[in-house]
């Protein structure tokens, strides 16, 4: 079928709104509706040319809602008409870490810019076009059955997008990564569409002081929001000063929610003895940070990474679902702004510009 997409031809130029040729469903694969994609920074990073070997021209978007419209032969779990979220980690169910309930670490990922089996579904005169995992900007995506996640129809579908990347993730990588308890400090560095989600799972668990640590003033506005009892602004602010103020010895967690190298080495200074650094954000392409071993050592500190915020999307977004239609956790409000299909590079300009929790295409 034909579809509608902005399509990336180079880095730091405007997307082309294209019709591309859409294959149809594999074995195992479904067809889905996009109903709305959220704006994500790894996009802007692929868009902004920060990070290096993304294979052009591509569709972007990996977070994304819509509604299952072709099954293919082999779908065992959806049907035409199902509400799914989208999951940029599609379980092979093969491997070691697809049978831990870690598919975001599949060992048969395929290569940056294809789908299953390292081919596209996507062409464009007769030429292929790129994916950026599921392409979620896509008016029609094709996608392996485990990476459309089905939920509950009486949640609105525009709002669900948000699940697929931002919430899960930060969510995620408190919860599960940081496995945080009640009581325990932590610093949430970055407060926008993950670090607000980093934030509020930390409300679920309890912890307390939860530090929102950003550079602008209506980012941590966002962050008390959400569930922030105490905020830093970095660009007015001494952070080790306020840290001690508020814990005495340091946090018990920093989540790095931003692609910033020295906000990683501020993470872990602030940490207190058996704290632990949460990874999230990936700054440009070979961008590093330093680490004192002695901090490691001495206390007993821990750097990890987080991705999807260790989570297994079959069974974490239909939790999120429940915990939001509960009122434990805020999504719609997530939303600053929604935009066409066609004012994507606006999407952008605004992420890049901080003016954001996250942006929404709605389709």
């Amino acid at each position: 079928m034909l579809i509608s997409a902005p399509v990336l031809i180079k880095p730091k130029e405007n997307m082309q709104m294209l019709e591309l040729d859409l294959a149809e469903p594999r074995f195992g694969e479904v067809r889905v509706k996009m109903v709305a994609s959220g704006v994500c920074h790894s996009c802007l990073h692929a868009y902004d040319g920060s990070h290096t070997g993304i294979p052009m021209p591509i569709v972007l978007g990996d977070e994304g809602s819509g509604v299952v419209d072709v099954v293919g032969a082999g779908v065992s779990h959806l049907q035409k008409g199902d509400h799914v979220v989208i999951s940029w980690a599609p379980s092979c169910n093969n491997c070691k870490y697809c049978n831990l309930g870690f598919p975001a670490l599949c060992l048969n990922t395929p290569a940056i810019g294809k789908t299953t089996g390292d081919v596209t579904m996507f062409q464009h005169n007769g030429k292929d076009v790129h994916h950026y995992g599921p392409s979620t900007y896509g008016s029609y995506i094709v996608l392996p059955e485990s990476a459309a996640v089905k939920i509950r129809k009486d949640f609105p579908l525009e709002s669900a997008a948000l699940i697929g990347c931002s919430v899960a993730t930060g969510f995620g990588a408190v919860v599960n990564t940081a496995s945080l308890r009640a009581g325990q400090s932590v610093a949430v560095f970055g407060c926008g569409g993950v670090g607000l989600n980093a934030i509020q799972g930390a409300v679920t668990t309890g912890a307390y002081p939860i530090i929102g640590v950003d550079v602008l003033d209506s980012k941590l506005e966002m962050a008390r929001h959400f569930g922030a009892t105490h905020t830093i602004n970095l660009s007015k602010q001494d952070l080790d000063a306020e840290i001690k103020k508020l814990t005495g010895n340091g946090v018990d967690a920093s989540i790095i929610a931003v692609g910033n190298s020295k906000a990683m080495e501020q993470g872990l200074a602030i940490l207190a003895k058996q704290g632990i650094e949460v990874v999230l954000g990936l700054p440009g392409t070979g961008d590093k940070f330093p680490v004192d071993p002695w901090l490691l050592m001495g206390g007993e500190r821990k750097i990890v990474g987080s991705r999807y915020g260790s989570s297994n999307p079959l069974v974490e977004f239909p939790k999120l679902v429940e915990l939001a239609v509960s009122g434990r956790i805020k999504i719609e409000e997530l939303v600053t702004k929604r935009y066409d299909l066609d004012e994507a590079d606006e999407a952008f300009r605004s992420l890049a510009a901080g003016e954001q929790a996250r942006g929404l295409i709605v389709f």
